[in-house]
């Protein structure tokens, strides 16, 4: 069975390029030009993020389109990967947040929109007071990002903005984005999913698939795709429906529901169901972002100082990763309990296991 869901054959796959590439090169120009909200943020940046989008430059803003705000916490310091970057807003906040220690590499595919990108590099370094930019631009395919030159456990977190669905080969983009992150790094990335498998009509359909649609991922196909790649656990952050704009676009889309998730997964070695250990963890409220709640996924809130009940895999997404020295795990895996206890919020559009194992 294809879990792509593209249908995509390799002789094709250029022209799905080519397609995307002309559509955010040429034909957008501006926000103004889209028609559906895909590609628009569907969900409030918090309060720390939204106070550096504000020194971003005018430029940058108006020529990117994302579906998200797929910036997590605990980042100083780190090496992060932005693909399909576009015209760099996502990269110059990530540059603040990662600190003059920390290093941030931007993707893309699209000449245009990376010529606006590397035109205010030292814009924003000298907005943030770092002697020089730590931020980088890199021409290429997401789904070959060896040739990039990037290594092997080389990347502490990657993220992406609306940009999976527009891969034509994603087996290939998800299996590249393992490869490079360190163990225990992170995937964090705001996408557009449907609630069924698209048919070939619409896949290939050049506005659809510019506008982030065409090329949504059946979230059930999306979660087999993580399974076959060792990824048996992923959990959605935030959830929220796409609006169709444009009259024609609601038409060629015919009855299919998408949303927009914000997506978290993490390089561990996890099982495929919430396991009980009698495990607790308690958020010390130490990162500044954050001083008093920590949101691991769109069940799992810590409060500052509280213990709280969690599963096998929760306990290692927190004590394994780079959160560990925010938060107190109690207890082991010495003891089992059988099956977790969890109650995921349900995912309108999809079943309610389309999160994951735990979400």
């Amino acid at each position: 069975m294809d879990y792509s869901g593209t249908g995509t054959a390799s002789g094709q796959t250029t022209g799905i390029h080519d397609k995307v590439r002309d559509y955010y090169g040429k034909i957008l120009k501006s926000q103004k030009d889209l028609k559906t909200s895909a590609c628009c943020s569907t969900e409030a940046m918090p309060l720390h993020v939204r106070k550096i989008a504000a020194d971003i430059h005018p430029e940058v803003l108006d020529r990117f389109y994302g579906c998200g705000s797929p910036i997590p916490a605990a980042l100083d310091g780190a090496t992060v990967l932005d693909l399909g970057c576009g015209t760099g807003r996502d990269v110059f906040i990530l540059s603040k947040l990662v600190g003059p220690n920390g290093r941030v590499i931007g993707v893309d595919m699209t000449e245009e929109q990376l010529e606006v990108a590397r035109r205010h590099r030292n814009y924003h370094a000298d907005k943030f007071g770092y002697a020089t930019s730590n931020v980088e631009f890199r021409h290429g395919y997401i789904e070959n990002l060896q040739s990039l030159g990037l290594a092997d456990n080389s990347i502490d977190v990657v993220v992406s903005n609306c940009v999976v669905n527009l891969s034509p080969d994603k087996p290939s983009v998800l299996r590249e984005i393992f490869r490079v992150l360190k163990p225990g790094g992170e995937r964090y990335f705001s996408d557009v999913f449907a609630d069924r498998r698209l048919p070939e009509s619409m896949r290939n359909d050049a506005v659809l698939v510019g506008e982030c649609l065409g090329g949504a991922l059946y979230v059930e196909d999306f979660r087999r795709l993580l399974l076959g790649l060792g990824c048996p656990d992923y959990r959605v952050v935030a959830d929220a429906p796409v609006t169709l704009i444009d009259p024609d676009v609601a038409v060629r889309a015919s009855n299919v529901q998408f949303r927009s998730l914000t997506i978290r997964a993490f390089k561990l070695d996890l099982e495929d169901r919430c396991e009980d250990f009698g495990q607790f963890a308690t958020y010390r409220g130490t990162l500044a972002e954050s001083p008093h709640r920590f949101i691991l996924d769109d069940h799992h809130t810590f409060e500052t100082g509280r213990a709280m009940a969690i599963c096998g895999n929760t306990a290692a997404m927190l004590g394994k990763t780079r959160f560990a020295a925010h938060f107190e795990i109690h207890g082991d895996t010495s003891q089992h309990f059988g099956l977790f206890p969890c109650a995921p919020q349900a995912t309108q559009g999809a079943n309610a296991n389309a999160a994951g194992s735990c979400c």
